[in-house]
């Protein structure tokens, strides 16, 4: 969808703030757009207020090497407040944001029960995309997605915790349930699928291979399944095709035209496009296909008259500014524009642009520059030395675009601590065969059904026991100029 055309007269908000009194920009969310937007933002001028519904930032990418035990977590989602700590105009402040009022440049966010409103005098909206099970939330219930930190522990425990179940049917004479239970489905034939496939089949034939005394773990069935016709559609026929084969190498069964229908405990159905289904016996499913804008688009949209996509993508100026609303901008994967695909690069460079925006209008400098998408191509490993990447005509297979990857992944982890703390844990698992971070509780896996089942009135009960919780409080609203 192309950018919205901004066809509503506004006047530009005032850049003259009280003396001694900086711009107050809040920030909506910390992942990369908000994260490298907040950082541009460090000028004297400006006053900035991040507000998280985590405290940490996510690299996002990197969530499948945490669900099958190459990473700790603790690595890709470093303190967002540790990140920030030297950057002395930036605030980072936990809640989840729930309300937006455009006309009153307020925003309502809630931590522990506690609500809290924030003005502004600009606005980033950075919040990024959820997972989406296209209509079909019932699904989540048993393939959890791959968007927090959460989704990967809990799906860290499910796999790890098949083949331990696997151990004692096995054991115990009861064979019947050993297939199920070593079948892995995954979701999604997009990057992230591709390479949690690829890691599964590493997992069961090289980690595990000789540690178990009554099941194969190199038998266990892996099976990539997407409605689509191609596998990482994105990068082309050849890159396409070099990866289904690539993939099916590794003893997975690539499958493709085949919608998920039906999702349980203990499978799920797939349709093919003749209409025939199909039953696929696993225990652990693992969802990587679809994503949804947050919700707070749909406030916006309301507010400003601009259109959603069948996402929930909000569309934008060519500048990334809102109709009629030249003080926010929308950036990352809320946002619909031609060009701009929903990766970290496409939110770095649109959070870097909305800062510039601010800043120039500050310093009493043009504005309204359209933002321009720079291409720095697109990768995905499939396994242990191999990978595919395509940067405008230019593509790379196998050794060399694996490390490739390696140095670009490797470069956008925040932190030298964390980084040398990756090519340790890589160095153990790609040139060894172990993996470092294999512990798994029943926690991990059932706290977030837990959580669904006991529903609402739980939470509000339990926030009652946690010290300064309010739940269900009237906002509190921060004093002027103190939102940062």
């Amino acid at each position: 969808m192309s950018a919205q055309p901004d066809t509503t007269p506004a006047a530009a908000p005032s850049t003259t703030p009280e003396p001694g009194s900086p711009h107050r920009v809040v920030i909506i969310g910390s992942g990369f757009g908000g994260l490298f937007a907040t950082k541009a933002l460090d000028a004297p001028e400006v006053a900035v207020t991040m507000l998280g519904r985590t405290s940490h930032h996510l690299f996002q990418p990197l969530l499948y090497q945490v669900a099958t035990g190459i990473l700790s977590e603790g690595v890709i989602a470093p303190t967002t407040r540790d990140v920030l700590a030297r950057q002395a105009n930036a605030s980072v402040l936990l809640g989840e944001v729930t309300e937006i009022d455009l006309a009153a440049r307020q925003v309502i966010a809630t931590a522990v029960g506690q609500a809290t409103t924030y003005s502004y005098d600009s606005l980033i909206v950075a919040a990024g995309a959820d997972q989406s099970w296209f209509g079909n939330d019932s699904f989540a219930e048993f393939a959890p997605g791959m968007k927090t930190i959460d989704d990967a522990l809990e799906l860290r425990g499910r796999i790890y915790g098949a083949f331990e179940m696997a151990e004692v049917a096995a054991a115990s004479g009861r064979d019947e349930v050993i297939d199920r239970l070593l079948t892995f489905v995954v979701v999604g034939a997009g990057p992230t699928g591709v390479e949690m496939a690829g890691q599964l089949a590493e997992l069961s034939k090289r980690t595990l291979a000789r540690e178990f005394r009554h099941i194969d773990p190199s038998r266990a069935r892996i099976v990539l399944l997407d409605a689509a016709d191609t596998v990482l559609t994105s990068f082309g026929p050849r890159l396409s095709e070099r990866t289904a084969r690539d993939l099916t190498k590794l003893g997975i069964e690539v499958r493709l035209g085949a919608k998920v229908v039906d999702v349980d405990a203990e499978g799920l159905v797939v349709e093919e496009r003749d209409g025939s289904q199909e039953r696929i016996e696993a225990t652990t499913k693992v969802w990587a296909a679809g994503v949804q804008a947050n919700p707070l688009t749909r406030q916006l949209a309301a507010q400003t008259g601009a259109t959603l996509d069948r996402s929930g993508r909000i569309s934008v100026n060519p500048d990334l500014s809102l109709p009629g609303h030249p003080e926010v901008y929308a950036v990352g994967d809320l946002t619909a524009i031609d060009g701009v695909p929903g990766v970290a690069q496409g939110a770095i460079q649109g959070g870097r642009h909305a800062a510039d925006q601010i800043l120039r209008r500050l310093r009493g400098e043009e504005t309204g520059q359209p933002f321009r998408y720079f291409d720095k191509g697109s990768m995905a490993t499939i396994s242990r030395f191999r990978a595919v990447m395509k940067r405008d005509r230019i593509e790379l297979t196998g050794y060399p675009a694996w490390v490739a990857w390696l140095a670009v992944h490797l470069f956008y982890i925040i932190g030298f601590k964390s980084q040398i703390q990756t090519l340790m844990h890589w160095a153990v698992s790609f040139v060894g065969q172990d993996r470092s971070e294999r512990t798994v509780t029943e926690q991990q896996v059932l706290a977030r059904l837990a959580l669904e089942y006991l529903g609402e009135d739980f939470l509000r009960s339990s926030l009652r026991k946690v010290p300064g919780a309010q739940p269900d409080p009237a906002p509190e609203t921060m004093p002027p100029g103190s939102a940062s």
